[in-house]
């Protein structure tokens, strides 16, 4: 027909696929139209949008990477630290009769000491006479029970007339603001049950249990003095007692904190005359393999930040977070700790290149292990320093009674202290603040640079300083904690990140509704067409069935 040989002759590509579509004439294949002007519209598109989407994904995998990177680089030495691994550790020559540790924040590198347990600190207990069994009823009225904090009534009635209800009466007055300090339990043996009383270690928590004038006979039986007592005294309360250099002391608990400074002694058994000696065991070859770990482990970050940051080649092999300043801050940050004093005691060295670990012009570490070695064993105390967080006093009479960490590293002033209930003076420039657990204590201002820092006076003092230093470890956990931060450089690019992110996806639903749109909107044109077309067709048939028949009668 001359429509088709028409249209046949136009040259452009589009047209002679539309006609192919088409088939001359023959049908329309509209789904195939279709697809391929949606393809065409849409497949770039959705091409640019991709390389976006996998760039972003690839760069939120790489953060991923670092920040777990740099979560167990810190952790790592951290843990190390806080089990004592890298800390000298206080010894002793029998440890069946007392055991040492060091308190958290103190040196014990110079322990030397001598001491002889003349007897532990044991709790005063009482029990009763057997009874047949905890549900026997043990009599009615009320017991006294006294002891150094006061006097308490121990009501027996028809509710609670049983050897577990007179037991759980001496545990209620043990409870409140003012507790008794004795417990009770009810033990069970061949001879059949008994009520145990027991009190807090210490000669000053001895107690008694009289029977008041209400109490029946049955019930003076729990009684340790006076009419009708049976209670017997299985143990006596009393005070250890430690003796160093020729001076006895006491103590109320077998816990002993306060009498070798940085020392906390825990007394297994009296043996008097047995001579125990204080010591301390150095982790030189802990503090060796740390330091070869934390190379090796920063190697290993660097690593990891090389390929992220990686320059590449021709658009080839380039990191998914090149030229990024929040992995460059990350990177300056962490390059400059083997340069870092991480200890402010400069009696030996203080920074790592100063013990054998070096940079090389790859920018990785290396430890040299002469140099470490010499290191440990002429300034000991200097590097274990360096690796563990301490803090310490210029003046013996200043204890410090806060724990590590509650200061930010520094050195402290403390001027004109003078010690008592309350104490005074000033912390870091401005004026102490009694400390509302004890009496004895001075705690530094929120508004002064030592803020967290609480101390205990031993006597007056005009001038002295705190030293808190962070340690490796220390140093390690601050630079994590501020990139991971709320507004640090790590937290803020994993924001960026996953903003983008949603974008994309955003724009992804976006770009998948228009494609779908214009597919709906080309169905609809190319339906209405071929509706047309098979009218034409229609009649073209019509007519050329007429033409047909004219043609025949003429």
């Amino acid at each position: 027909m001359t429509t088709t040989s028409s249209t046949s002759s136009t040259s452009s590509t589009s047209g002679s696929a539309v006609l192919t579509a088409l088939g001359a004439g023959s049908g329309i294949d509209t789904a195939s139209l279709v697809t391929s002007l949606v393809s065409a519209s849409f497949d770039p598109k959705d091409a640019q949008l991709k390389t976006k989407e996998d760039a972003n994904t690839a760069k939120i995998s790489a953060l991923g990477t670092l920040t777990s990177g740099i979560d167990a680089f810190a952790k790592a030495l951290q843990s190390l630290v806080a089990g004592g691994t890298l800390k000298t550790q206080p010894s002793t020559s029998d440890s069946s009769i007392v055991t040492a540790t060091a308190q958290a924040g103190s040196n014990v590198g110079n322990l030397s000491a001598q001491i002889d347990v003349r007897q532990v600190a044991t709790a005063e207990s009482l029990v009763s006479i057997p009874l047949g069994a905890s549900t026997t009823a043990v009599g009615l009225g009320s017991l006294a029970l006294t002891t150094a904090a006061g006097t308490f009534n121990i009501a027996i009635n028809a509710s609670n007339n049983t050897l577990t209800g007179l037991a759980a009466a001496f545990n209620a007055a043990n409870t409140g603001t003012t507790p008794s300090g004795v417990t009770a339990s009810v033990v069970t043996d061949s001879s059949g049950a008994r009520l145990v009383l027991k009190g807090a270690t210490g000669a000053v928590n001895s107690f008694s249990v009289a029977a008041n004038g209400d109490a029946d006979p049955d019930l003076t039986r729990f009684a340790s003095t006076g009419t009708g007592a049976q209670m017997t005294l299985a143990q006596g309360a009393q005070d250890a007692i430690i003796r160093m250099d020729g001076v006895d002391t006491t103590h109320r608990t077998n816990t002993v904190s306060d009498l070798i400074p940085g020392i906390t002694l825990n007394l297994v058994q009296g043996k008097p005359g047995t001579v125990v000696t204080l010591g301390v065991t150095r982790p030189t070859e802990a503090i060796t393999q740390a330091v070869n770990d934390y190379v090796s482990a920063y190697n290993s970050l660097k690593s990891e930040l090389d390929t992220a940051t990686a320059v590449g080649s021709g658009g080839a092999g380039q990191g998914p977070l090149y030229g990024n300043p929040a992995i460059r801050e990350m990177q300056h940050q962490l390059k400059a700790i083997s340069s870092t004093a991480l200890t402010s005691d400069a009696s030996g060295p203080q920074t790592l290149a100063e013990i054998g670990v070096s940079t090389g012009q790859d920018g990785t570490l290396t430890v040299d292990g002469t140099k470490l070695s010499k290191a440990l064993s002429t300034y000991p105390d200097a590097v274990e320093a360096m690796f563990n967080p301490t803090q310490r006093s210029s003046s013996p009479l200043i204890k410090i009674t806060s724990t590590m960490g509650s200061a930010k590293p520094g050195t402290y002033t403390l001027t004109n202290i003078v010690a008592g209930a309350p104490p005074s003076g000033k912390i870091g420039g401005v004026s102490g603040l009694p400390s509302s657990s004890d009496p004895l204590g001075l705690v530094a201002s929120i508004t002064s640079p030592a803020a967290g820092l609480a101390i205990q006076p031993q006597g007056n003092v005009a001038s002295a300083t705190v030293t808190v230093d962070a340690g490796l470890s220390g140093i390690l956990q601050t630079i994590r904690d501020s990139l991971r931060a709320t507004g640090g450089v790590l937290a803020s690019l994993s924001s960026t990140l996953t903003s983008e992110k949603s974008r994309l996806a955003d724009s992804r639903t976006k770009l998948a509704d228009q494609e779908s749109a214009y597919k709906d909107q080309l169905t609809a044109q190319f339906t209405a067409m071929q509706s047309r077309v098979a009218s034409y067709k229609s009649i073209q048939s019509y007519m050329t069935q007429q033409i047909a028949m004219w043609s025949k009668s003429n």
